[in-house]
C-alpha cells in the first residue's frame, strides 16, 4: 500500500506521568515504532484481545465485529493515518462484498477491531517518519522494549507530538 508501512501492536503501556496508556506499533521488519496516547477502556479492549481473555459477554469491539460479519462485510484494513492537534486519526476500511467503505475512526477502536478480525494495520510513512521511535539496535526481549520506550517516556509528553 503506497504512502503507508505495515504495522503489528506491539504491546500496550502506561505513561508514567501522566497514567495514560500508549499503544505501541512495531513496523514490520523494522526497529521503528509508533506510540499512541489512547483511553483507559480501548487499552483494556487491545490488551484483552492480546492476552486471548475469554469474557462471559461480547464488549463493544467484539460486538462491533460480530456485526460486520453478520452483515456479509469484513475489516480489509486499518490506517493510522495522521497526527493533528495532537490527536492521532485513522481509517477503517471495510468491504461489503466487493464494494469498500471508509470509516472515521480512533485508532485505539480501530486496532481493537483489527486485532478481533485479524485485519492487517498500516501507518502513514509520514506519520512514522515524523512521530516514529527508531532504536539503535534490534532489541529481542519484551521487556528490554518496555524499559527503553518507558525511558522515552520520561523525556516526552503528548504535546511534543
Amino acid at each position: 500500500m503506497e504512502g503507508f508501512e505495515k504495522v503489528t501492536v506491539y504491546g500496550v503501556s502506561f505513561d508514567v506521568a501522566s497514567k495514560q496508556p500508549i499503544v505501541l506499533l512495531k513496523v514490520e521488519g523494522k526497529n521503528r515504532f509508533l506510540p499512541i496516547w489512547i483511553g483507559h477502556p480501548e487499552a483494556a479492549a487491545i490488551l484483552m484481545k492480546l492476552q486471548n481473555a475469554d469474557l462471559p459477554r461480547p464488549m463493544t469491539h467484539d460486538l462491533l465485529a460480530a456485526t460486520i460479519e453478520r452483515l456479509s462485510a469484513t475489516v480489509s484494513s486499518v490506517l493510522v493515518t495522521e497526527l493533528r492537534d495532537n490527536t492521532f486519526y485513522a481509517v477503517l476500511k471495510l468491504d461489503t462484498g466487493g464494494q469498500e467503505i471508509e470509516l472515521d475512526s480512533r485508532p485505539s477502536d480501530a486496532i481493537a477491531l483489527a486485532l478481533r478480525t485479524d485485519a492487517p494495520i498500516f501507518a502513514s510513512s509520514e506519520l512514522l517518519e515524523a512521530n516514529g521511535i527508531e532504536f539503535d539496535q534490534e532489541v529481542e526481549d519484551v521487556e528490554d522494549i518496555v524499559k527503553e520506550f518507558r525511558q522515552f517516556l520520561d523525556d516526552v509528553s503528548p504535546g511534543d507530538f
